[in-house]
């Protein structure tokens, strides 16, 4: 690998509004005060963080690519040129993990192509942390991202879930926009056997975190706000 190039690096972010270093290694703080090339999802967000993390870091020094679900794939090479040019280069997520449920990793993928070395640093990821706390099979899971949106067709696929849970003895994780969360948790549970384990991940590493599993027919009884909190749900039969 060319020496001279840059690197690419991975760097996550906070799951909320937690002081970053009581979630982040300095590692991450060290990088964010060295790199001034970013690949983003949002650019107003990537500032915010990058002036908690370093408060006296130049703002106008800073350089900014746009990565999102209407990104086109051709569009992203070009972002990796500064490391052809010596320099790194950051790839900031929203929240938590560049790459896990995110756009980056098509620029990782990039960097792969290209021959960049891609360095990953440690950080909160929701998914991991819920599978963590959720007592469920760490051995063998999955995550599904978001279910269908129409009603029929997303019971469909919880049935299809708890079903591969059981023949696979595999956790299956999954997300929604957090203004629908209480109707997909009303989904689950309606919907699974009543003995049917259902954890239910919210606020992760916030001081509202919520983190509970019980079967469904237990989750029937129970009363729980989710509206616009981000949650990992997990079911395991």
């Amino acid at each position: 690998m060319d020496s001279e190039k840059g690197n690419l690096y991975l760097i996550p972010c906070t799951l909320g509004n937690t002081p970053p270093l009581e979630v982040l290694p300095l590692l991450v703080k060290k990088a964010i005060e060295e790199i001034d090339y970013y690949i983003v999802e949002h650019e107003k967000n990537a500032r915010r963080f990058i002036k908690t993390i370093s408060p006296r870091k130049s703002q106008p020094s800073l350089h900014f690519s746009h990565i999102n679900k209407f990104t086109d794939e051709s569009e992203i090479p070009a972002m990796l040129h500064p490391c052809h040019e010596g320099h790194d280069v950051g790839v900031l997520s929203d929240a938590g993990c560049p790459g896990v449920a995110d756009p980056g990793a098509l620029a990782v993928a990039a960097a792969h192509r290209q021959g960049i070395k891609v360095v990953p640093l440690v950080g909160p990821s929701s998914i991991l942390l819920a599978l963590m706390a959720s007592g469920f099979n760490g051995q063998n899971f999955a995550f599904n991202g978001y279910l269908p949106i129409d009603k029929r067709e997303r019971k469909q696929e919880i049935k299809r879930l708890e079903r591969l849970s059981a023949e696979l003895n595999q956790s299956q994780l999954f997300i929604e926009t957090p203004y629908r969360n209480n109707q997909l948790l009303e989904s689950i549970i309606t919907t699974v056997m009543p003995a049917t384990q259902v954890c239910v991940a919210c606020d992760i590493t916030l001081s509202s975190e919520y983190i509970k599993t019980m079967p469904a027919s237990v989750w029937a009884k129970t009363k729980v706000d989710l509206n616009k909190r981000p949650t990992i749900f997990i079911i395991q039969k």
